[in-house]
C-alpha cells in the first residue's frame, strides 16, 4: 500500500470517474471552481474528490468540507444524496450544497456562504499545533496594567 494509503480511502472505480468528471465538468462546476482554486478561500479545495464509493464535487480536507451543487436530477434522487451525505458525514465532513445555477446567479453570495461554513468549522476545531500568534499575525495589543 505505502504512501497511497490514506484515511479517505476511495475505490478505484470512485479514483476513475473522479478523473473522468474533472475532465467534463459542468458550466456551472466551473463557475464555482474559478472561485475555489489556487486558495483563493485561503484553503485548499480538491475538484471531483473521491471518497469512499462517492464523488465529491467539491472538497476541503481541512477543515473538513464538502461542496455539492445539485442540478435537477437531484431532485429524483434525495435517498442516494441523502445516503452519500451521510457517509461524508461519517467521514469527518460537513456538506454544503447548493442548487446548480447558484453559481451563476450570485457566485459572491455562494462563496460568502462557504468562506462563513469554513470559518465556523476552524472555530469548532483550531489547530491545536499552531501558536496564537504566528508569523505574519498580527500581535494582540496587552494592557499594562
Amino acid at each position: 500500500m505505502g504512501a497511497r494509503t490514506m484515511r479517505n480511502q476511495s475505490t478505484a472505480k470512485a479514483q476513475k470517474n473522479a478523473r473522468t468528471l474533472r475532465r467534463e465538468m459542468t458550466d456551472s462546476e466551473r463557475k464555482l471552481w474559478s472561485g475555489l482554486r489556487m486558495e483563493q478561500l485561503g484553503v485548499k479545495f480538491r475538484r471531483q474528490h473521491p471518497l469512499g464509493n462517492y464523488i465529491a464535487d467539491f472538497a476541503c480536507l481541512d477543515p473538513k468540507l464538502i461542496i455539492e451543487l445539485d442540478g435537477s436530477q437531484h431532485q429524483a434522487q434525495e435517498e442516494y444524496d441523502a445516503r452519500r451525505d451521510g457517509f461524508f458525514r461519517t467521514q469527518g465532513f460537513d456538506v454544503l450544497r447548493f442548487g446548480s445555477n447558484d453559481p451563476f446567479i450570485n457566485l459572491e453570495g455562494v462563496l460568502q456562504a462557504i468562506v462563513n461554513r469554513l470559518d465556523e468549522l476552524s472555530a469548532a476545531c483550531p489547530h491545536p499545533g499552531l501558536p496564537p500568534e504566528g508569523e505574519g499575525a498580527i500581535p494582540i495589543p496587552r494592557s499594562h496594567s
